[in-house]
């Protein structure tokens, strides 16, 4: 096997590199509580839908070199990160090198990339610990970069075993469309597994519009908020066992045959529960405040006045609503959101801003409650238009350069 890395040789040191955007994503069936902590096993099944990366992405480029000093570094928006703390970090880079030095052994004229350190760089441009799954895009990126750097020959699903140890969110991210990550039955994890469900090109008219209700960091964090809900929520095992098996099978059906209404009932249903055994932990977890509470509202209101289902909210462990529709319906429901923000709202703009750069309204807000009008008005600090999207994608923008030293695009 031939050596194809991207790779730089100066007088005194030869640098690799491989860079990666990777893609959020947010789960419409969610994962909360793990059957194993040090695996990163989940109780549940999940699936999400993977957001375009023309809105938000993360970007890493993995870099090693005979020069680098000893130890493996990670350098996050800016700031050096220690790596050495991170257990997950470090699970994931180990399970990496692994696989390279066996590719190494077992071919001679391979570089030793598995005996480099490694220095990576990596990149958001979205808040990072706001309920933006920013660890799975980021663990995502991360697995994603190394394994190219190493050139190693497994496929996405079998390196979502390794991204999973990252966090769990992450092993969605390693592939586009609508993704599902199967909980397993095996003690190893072997089987805890993403499978791609659909391609973002069997159903791409999915919309999401994510209203962004705080930047700041979450008051219980998801490990933190997973352990407590798992301990003491009495509706937690009957959602395990009985509610989400059910509703997987339903929303595949529902994604395969492109049916929005069953979509997002499931969705927003799925959505009310897992919150619903966030508030029954003990003590009781709140997410979710009363811009969020709003926003549910207002999805509500507009698939009553318009007598269809026309888009769904869910929540994610945080405030921020993401709220999904079809392209066709984006001037009612996107354009009822832009007549409450206003234009001048941060984020209308992008890729997918050009079928309502000329909408002034959707539903008339004389039908939507008048409370989580100005509750929403008042409470939305900006807006993401995004859609679904593809997985990560290999790129030559790196974030270290040809001679080592960290770049950066902020």
């Amino acid at each position: 096997m031939a050596s194809t890395s991207n790779q730089t040789v100066t007088s005194n040191q030869t640098v690799y590199r491989a860079t990666t955007t990777a893609p959020v994503n947010i789960a419409v069936i969610k994962y909360w509580g793990k059957r194993d902590t040090i695996l990163n096993l989940p109780t549940n099944s999940s699936l999400s839908v993977t957001l375009s990366q023309r809105s938000l992405r993360t970007l890493t480029t993995a870099s090693c070199s005979a020069e680098y000093p000893p130890a493996d570094t990670l350098n996050l928006n800016g700031s050096p990160q220690d790596i050495q703390s991170s257990k997950r970090t470090l699970a994931c880079i180990s399970s990496l090198r692994a696989l390279r030095k066996a590719l190494e052994d077992g071919d001679s004229s391979l570089p030793k990339l598995s005996a480099h350190p490694l220095r990576i760089v990596s990149e958001n441009n979205f808040p990072t610990a706001a309920g933006l799954a920013s660890s799975a895009a980021g663990f995502a990126a991360l697995v994603r970069a190394v394994a190219d750097l190493y050139e190693l020959p497994q496929s996405p699903q079998e390196l979502s075993r390794i991204a999973r140890q990252g966090s769990g969110s992450a092993c969605r991210s390693l592939m586009g469309g609508y993704v599902a990550w199967r909980t397993g039955e095996l003690a190893d994890g072997s089987d805890s597994l993403a499978e791609e469900v659909a391609p973002a090109t069997h159903w791409p008219e999915m919309r999401a519009l994510v209203l962004v209700v705080s930047a700041e960091k979450k008051d219980v964090p998801s490990t933190e908020g997973m352990q407590t809900t798992v301990a003491t929520s009495a509706l937690f095992a009957e959602r395990v066992l009985n509610v989400v098996p059910k509703r997987m099978d339903a929303i595949e059906t529902a994604i395969q045959t492109r049916n929005f209404h069953e979509f997002a009932e499931i969705t927003m249903r799925d959505s009310n529960t897992f919150h619903a055994t966030c508030l029954d932990s003990w003590p009781p977890i709140f997410y979710m405040n009363d811009v969020s509470r709003a926003a549910v509202r207002l999805v509500h209101d507009i698939n009553r006045v318009v007598g269809r289902t026309v888009c769904a909210y869910t929540f994610d462990a945080g405030p921020n609503a993401v709220i999904y529709y079809e392209d066709k319906d984006s001037e009612v429901v996107a354009g009822t959101v832009k007549a409450i923000l206003g234009p001048n709202t941060e984020g209308w703009d992008g890729v997918f801003y050009e079928r309502l750069a000329n909408v002034t309204a959707g539903v008339s807000l004389d039908q939507i409650d008048s409370r989580a009008v100005e509750v929403l008005k008042d409470g939305v600090s900006r807006v993401i238009l995004t859609g679904v999207g593809e997985g990560p994608v290999k790129v030559e923008d790196h974030l270290v350069s040809e001679t080592g030293e960290i770049l950066s695009t902020l």
